[in-house]
């Protein structure tokens, strides 16, 4: 039976507070099945934390942090702020902290109540910004991408990827998620994926996007297994998600867009050109997964901004008013 890894020797804390940090790291990756970047995330935020406490108090242990006043935790935060550290940044290492706190107490300890007892910082929802129907549309084909020096099943098949993000409202680890047996080819309408939180939903296939992925099947040169990935690399591994991101960087070039035109652009792309025609927000909730109708929300923000920028661009009253 494999050994476990040893506590974090140069993590701030006794050897039971460490241990315990193991143990909540171990849980929110097995149990919790957060994605290694959240959980390595949340566990430096928690480093921060207690490299703070540390400094002020001396060396914390799990007595201390249930001891904790609320001050000491808007003391963190005002350091944190000092270091230039934004209000976004600051409320994930709140909740990071907050989630261990949370393990503490589920393993019999006391609630660290300083942490309650201190309100989250405020920051405004970044809005997604989409991309202009026609750029969406041109991203998804091989057209754009003719002259360059790459196989054409390569071509292929990072235009299938695309065709899944635009098309069908994916994340692009959603799409990548696939497997050849999953593929969406023509006959199919409807595949599952599994997304955040390891949860499954259906989401409908366009019938062009099915021909994009059959069009990458027909051309790809490796043998693939039904168990395997769908999308493949050059020698037949899994797909990096960097790959795609480097194509449509180039494509973003070719149409002249900004740096927000990424992959997970397409997704939000989706979202906003079905909204714009009548789409039902809960619905739009369902195929993009979301777990909160308050994220879907937000596209309702972008599609209400840009109509109320075509009314300052078009109307004689809000004209004259921009002019005087």
């Amino acid at each position: 039976m494999p050994l476990e890894p040893a506590p974090d020797l140069t993590l701030p804390g006794d050897a039971a507070l460490r241990a315990a940090v193991h143990a909540w790291q171990d849980g929110l990756a097995r149990e919790r099945r957060m994605a290694a970047n959240t959980v390595e995330a949340y566990g430096r935020d928690l480093r921060q934390f207690l490299v703070h406490l540390d400094a002020r108090h001396g060396m914390p242990t799990i007595p201390a942090l249930v001891a904790l006043k609320p001050r000491d935790v808007r003391g963190f935060m005002a350091a944190r702020r000092a270091d230039g550290v934004g209000g976004r940044s600051l409320m994930r290492a709140l909740a990071g902290v907050r989630s261990f706190a949370r393990h503490l107490e589920r393993e019999g300890h006391a609630s660290v109540a300083a942490l309650g007892a201190v309100r989250s910082p405020k920051v405004e929802r970044r809005l997604p910004r989409p991309l202009p129907v026609p750029a969406a549309r041109a991203i998804t084909t091989v057209d754009l991408r003719a002259g360059e020096d790459r196989a054409p099943w390569i071509l292929a098949r990072d235009a299938a990827v695309l065709a899944l993000l635009y098309g069908a409202g994916l994340r692009i680890s959603e799409a990548l998620g696939l497997t050849r047996r999953d593929a969406p080819v023509p006959g199919i309408d409807a595949v599952t994926v599994r997304g955040k939180g390891d949860k499954e939903r259906m989401v409908p296939i366009l019938p062009v996007v099915a021909q994009a992925v059959a069009d990458y099947l027909a051309a790809c040169p490796h043998d693939l297994s039904p168990e395997g990935p769908l999308f493949v690399g050059t020698r037949g591994g899994p797909l990096s998600p960097r790959i795609i991101q480097y194509a449509v960087a180039s494509l973003r070039g070719a149409l002249g867009l900004p740096a927000s035109a990424t992959p997970h652009a397409l997704r939000h792309s989706f979202a906003t050109h079905l909204l714009a025609r009548q789409g039902e927000l809960r619905a739009i909730q369902e195929l993009l997964g979301h777990a909160s109708l308050s994220t879907t929300q937000l596209y309702t923000q972008i599609d209400a901004a840009r109509l109320m920028s075509a009314f300052d661009a078009a109307h004689p009253r809000a004209a004259r008013r921009a002019s005087t």
